[in-house]
């Protein structure tokens, strides 16, 4: 299963570099989003329909909220020690100033009351419920058709990486511009990721591959959870799911206290998101030059977490 991701990531990448037409690319971003809902509906029902999930959903939640605790702990850990070392944010923010570069030059991050957000935000967790309601009562019989809509979801969301990865290329020329040590900010979230993995394994004493896969996820919970629900079933790709959907809704709700901190642990525990549904309260919070670090960091670690995560669990399986 090592080269599964690296197969459709990269059909995507060429695909992305074609030079077709715009309506293309609208149109397999359509595609894209109506293979996000089916495969978190078809999640969602694995989960309804594991009776081992079901019954013990509230051991694995508390375990979930360990390794999320460990995870963003860790990472911020990490990021704040890159900041008091090597990358001073605040001379970072200064250069960046001097260049006039800022996120808004890649994305609209006001108040304006014609910018509306996605409807992907609450569409999901609706198609996630269904689908668990769905699984309580789903025949047996239908299990062979689920597994062929996940997969086939799956595949179309690798893809989806691949040409996102082409599409979005040219933030990695504002890497060159603010210099290539703004990666090393991506790279202490991996390694504190990475981290709060394996001291919330040995902490709930968990085989390894469970906390620390889900941790690597860093709020990517998309492919996170179809990954390890591919791999080792349900009942472990429900704890990728989890601590990453756990994630991203707790830095929503601890951007006004970790800012206080420093400028760089709103961007340590947004992860992969900060590419897109936290760039925004991000942005708000750590400013829109700092803004265009967390969408740099969101999407190194939105390509990075495909290709990561089937090679931990050849380490670790």
């Amino acid at each position: 299963m090592v080269w599964f991701p690296f197969v459709f990531i990269a059909v995507g990448v060429l695909i992305g570099f074609l030079k077709l037409p715009g309506r293309f690319f609208a149109l397999a971003g359509s595609l894209c989003n109506i293979a996000l809902i089916t495969l978190m509906f078809v999640i969602g029902v694995n989960i309804g329909a594991s009776d081992t999930v079901i019954k013990s959903i509230s051991i694995i939640g508390l375990q979930c909220v360990v390794i999320t605790f460990f995870t963003l702990t860790m990472s911020v850990v990490a990021v704040w020690a890159l900041e008091k070392t090597i990358l001073p944010l605040n001379v970072l923010e200064e250069k960046m100033t001097s260049k006039n570069l800022h996120v808004s030059s890649e994305v609209k991050t006001g108040d304006d009351s014609d910018e509306k957000s996605s409807p992907l935000v609450w569409i999901i967790p609706v198609f996630i419920v269904a689908g668990v309601f769905t699984g309580l009562f789903l025949p047996g019989g239908l299990t062979e058709l689920i597994d062929t809509v996940f997969m086939t979801s799956l595949k179309a969301l690798y893809i989806s990486v691949g040409i996102g990865l082409a599409q979005n290329r040219r933030v990695f020329v504002y890497v060159k511009l603010v210099g290539w040590k703004v990666a090393l900010i991506s790279a202490a979230i991996v390694l504190g990721s990475l981290a709060g993995g394996l001291i919330s394994g040995l902490v709930l004493r968990m085989p390894l591959h469970i906390p620390v896969l889900s941790a690597c996820g860093m709020s990517y919970y998309s492919i996170t959870g179809a990954f390890m629900t591919q791999v080792y079933g349900i009942d472990i790709g429900a704890y990728g799911f989890l601590v990453n959907v756990f994630r991203e809704f707790i830095t929503i709700l601890l951007l006004p206290l970790l800012v206080r901190i420093s400028k760089g642990t709103p961007i340590a525990i947004g992860g992969a998101a900060n590419m897109d549904t936290t760039l925004v309260p991000v942005t708000k919070f750590v400013g829109t030059e700092l803004g265009l670090v967390a969408l740099i960091t969101g999407t190194i670690l939105t390509f990075v977490v495909p290709l990561l995560l089937p090679l931990l669990s050849n380490v670790l399986s």
